[in-house]
This record gives C-alpha cells, sequence and structure tokens, in this order.
C-alpha cells in the first residue's frame, strides 16, 4: 500500500521561503516512473498545480511559479520536497503531494496548511 504524508511549518512569514516535504512508503521514488507532484488549494485560486519530480530526480514546473518554486528529493528518505520562496501575504494554502499514474494522480497524501502571516 502507498502513503504519502505531507509536513510543513505551519506558519510562514509574507516574502520567506516555504518548504514542504511529503514522505512516502510503500514504494521507491526513484522507481515509479510517473514521478510525483505538488499541488495546492486555496481559496481565491481553488486546486493549482505547482510542479512534479520524475524517478530520474528531473523535475518541471507550472510556468506561473518556475522562477519560485524548487522540488528536490531526499532518496535516504523517501522524500521529496517543495520549496516556494517569496510567498506573497496571500498565499495561505493546503499544499498536497501525490503519485503520478497513467490517467491521473494514483495517491494523494492528507494535505498540510501553510499559513502566510506577519
Amino acid at each position: 500500500q502507498v502513503q504519502l504524508q505531507e509536513s510543513g511549518p505551519g506558519l510562514v512569514k509574507p516574502s520567506q521561503t516555504l518548504s514542504v516535504a511529503c514522505t512516502v512508503s510503500g514504494v521507491s521514488i526513484t522507481t515509479t516512473p510517473g514521478g510525483w507532484t505538488w499541488i495546492r488549494q486555496s481559496p481565491e485560486k481553488g486546486l493549482e498545480w505547482i510542479g512534479v519530480i520524475n524517478s530520474a530526480g528531473n523535475s518541471y514546473y507550472a510556468p506561473s511559479l518556475r522562477s519560485r518554486a524548487a522540488i528536490s528529493r531526499d532518496t535516504s528518505k523517501n522524500q521529496f520536497i517543495l520549496q516556494l520562496s517569496s510567498v506573497p501575504p496571500e498565499g495561505t494554502s493546503i499544499y498536497y503531494c501525490a503519485r503520478n499514474g497513467v490517467y491521473g494522480f494514483d495517491d494523494w497524501g492528507q494535505g498540510t496548511q501553510v499559513a502566510v502571516s506577519s
């Protein structure tokens, strides 16, 4: 059984960099063909695709976030990490990680909320 668990800081200040991690169990992140995705949800924008890291460790991003997002991985922890810089004041969101499948996302984490407030 594949399980994903997000973890994050809970609260960041505007203009800071947030970092959220997704710990995966049940499968290796280096052998999953479809790769692993970060998605966020906010009242203003709804669900927003952030980016993906594939089994080779290559990352791809939504054009609107490419300059601020970075997805990396820690294979020793079977974990992939999103860093998002220059978080705006209205940037409170729930961050989800997901495992890519053939027709969409096969598995999701429960999400972790990151509030932005000074």
